[in-house]
């Protein structure tokens, strides 16, 4: 029994180590295609061996994926950092406890396919949920290996979740014939054609990718100029070290070095980070002095609009609080907050998109009406942010010389986390943006893999979406995302710089924008059909041994 817990354990490292690469170094997406492999390999022994509790074997190895994968998010908070690991790791355990289940009601290949469907569903149902961690979709394995991928404007992220599966379930049922000496006693005509479908299964999508790559032609109804000003301050020292009055004129500094190029009569696009400013008050911009401070500097540049994120609040005095969400400052006294993306131009023209998407924990409290009576016992540890219910664009604007709108852009403004939900990142495109911005601060988690993976996670929007992605990050990684995924000018991790460049603008719909996430779709109802035969025949069971 203790070799056999030595192959167990040899097998779970396998396993966490082959599913976390492809996230960690670019280039090895290939290797999770086979990755489950081992997993799928350890339960079959400690099944024929008749290991007991095999449930925690199978999550020290899903434990072990996501602590390989995501531990620098204990660099931003050592409680939710772990809190994610075990947590996520849970659920997936959930799942493939379900699997192991449902193998005692199907034969191997429908519980693989069981396994396969009900797995993606839950990614699925991830992306919704407020409690919400879909860091490690299977599909985002490949978010550093674009050329492998360029088919996900067809099938969005899942598609590549449904392609690892079947690649797995492929390659372990013809290790597991060869192991059992099954494989041997087919005929030659069918262990060509099991080869061949396996085979198939692997290099299809990478030949379908290849040949959208090189046929691939960039879609151009015009080009924006845009200016990328990473400011480099530190997050945690942000406002102890420098008021927003001196973090402003560094901004300031910088953007005017930015636009010595500028182009008269060019819409440019002035990008600075999420969370720039902590004194946009809603209602009341006008009066902001960072808003009034970049409105005089935008007067000597009149083709020019600055999109910069904020930590905007909403005032309110009355009796009760205004939502379930309020803070309480004083009696009949209370403040809401969002994290904001505002966008203004030298006339005073200000839009306002507020993130819907929002990081649980840090920055919203889930499910309110129950959490947030036990965060007021706790002393008010998690964020209570407001987010929009809905996507709304923000309009780049260039005037004529009366003074009249010449040009109007819409773009996308995606804040931060919201890059990496596809399919909901589709609705800016449904709304009719021309180009996506995304402003983060990813320098919470230190130099880690995390910026380099939330970076990555980009490629696969721009895919998706065939949309230029302009990106700017407080201190790296900033820089142009075209719509094969491709990143250029990228900026130094923990530098000051400004960047500039062009995005094309485009108003084509993919096949994925148009009809959404349709492999997602396909497997929570087969799931759901799969299921309900499994507890149909459960119930079955059930009956026929009682009346024995």
């Amino acid at each position: 029994m203790r070799n056999i817990k030595s192959i167990l354990a040899l097998l779970a490292l396998l396993f966490s180590v082959m599913m976390s690469l492809p996230f960690l170094v670019p280039h090895l997406g290939f290797l999770a295609l086979a990755g489950f492999v081992p997993l799928l390999l350890m339960e079959a022994v400690a099944d024929a061996h008749g290991v007991r509790r095999f449930f925690w074997w199978q999550y020290l190895a899903f434990v072990l994926w996501n602590a390989f994968t995501t531990f620098w998010v204990c660099n931003a908070t050592v409680g939710g950092g772990i809190f994610a690991i075990v947590a996520n790791a849970a659920q997936m355990s959930v799942i493939f406890a379900a699997y192991r289940y449902s193998r005692k009601r199907f034969s191997p290949v429908l519980s693989l396919i069981f396994l396969a469907v009900l797995w993606i569903a839950w990614e699925r149902l991830y992306f919704d949920a407020q409690i919400s961690w879909p860091w490690l979709v299977l599909g985002n394995a490949f978010a550093r290996d674009i050329r492998c991928i360029q088919w996900y404007e067809y099938t969005g992220t899942l598609g590549g979740s449904l392609w690892i599966w079947a690649s797995n379930i492929s390659l372990f049922l013809i290790l597991k014939a060869l192991m059992q000496g099954d494989f041997q006693v087919l005929s030659a005509k069918a262990r060509g054609v099991a080869a061949a479908a396996a085979a198939f299964i692997i290099a299809a999508p990478f030949i379908w990718s290849f040949h959208i790559w090189n046929s691939f032609e960039e879609r151009s109804e015009g080009k924006m100029d845009v200016v990328i000003a990473q400011p480099d301050f530190d997050p945690y020292m942000k406002f102890q070290s420098l008021s927003q009055a001196q973090q402003d004129v560094i901004l300031i500094d910088m953007l005017e070095k930015g636009l010595r190029s500028h182009r008269p009569g060019a819409p440019t696009l002035i990008l600075a980070p999420e969370t720039f400013t902590n004194d946009i008050v809603l209602g009341k911009v006008e009066e902001g002095y960072t808003w009034n401070r970049m409105r005089g500097f935008l007067e000597d540049y009149p083709d020019a609009n600055l999109l910069f994120g904020a930590s905007a609040h909403e005032f309110f005095t009355t009796p009760e609080a205004p939502s379930v969400l309020a803070w309480q400052l004083r009696d009949g006294r209370w403040v809401e907050s969002r994290n904001t993306g505002v966008i203004m131009d030298r006339t005073g023209r200000t839009e306002m998109y507020h993130k819907s998407k929002l990081v649980v924990g840090v920055e919203m409290t889930p499910y309110p009406r129950f959490f947030t009576k036990i965060d007021d016992k706790l002393g008010h540890v998690m964020g209570r942010c407001i987010g929009q219910d809905e996507i709304s664009l923000l309009n780049a604007v260039s005037y004529d010389g009366n003074g009249n709108v010449d040009r109007s852009i819409p773009l996308g403004c995606i804040i931060c986390y919201e890059s990496i939900y596809g399919e909901f990142c589709t609705g800016y495109v449904k709304a009719g943006a021309k180009a996506l911005a995304v402003i983060t601060n990813d320098a919470w988690w230190g130099n880690t893999p995390g910026y380099r993976q939330h970076l990555s996670y980009a490629s696969l929007r721009a895919i998706e979406t065939r949309r230029d992605i302009a990106r700017c990050a407080n201190t790296g990684i900033s820089g142009f995302i075209n719509q094969r995924g491709e990143i250029s000018g990228e900026s130094t991790w923990w530098e000051q710089e400004v960047l500039g460049g062009q995005v094309n603008l485009n108003s084509e719909e993919t096949f994925f924008v148009r009809n959404g996430d349709i492999p997602g779709r396909i497997c929570c109802f087969v799931a759901l059909l799969l299921l309900a035969l499994c507890l149909t025949r459960t119930v079955l069971i059930t009956t026929q041994n009682n009346k024995r």
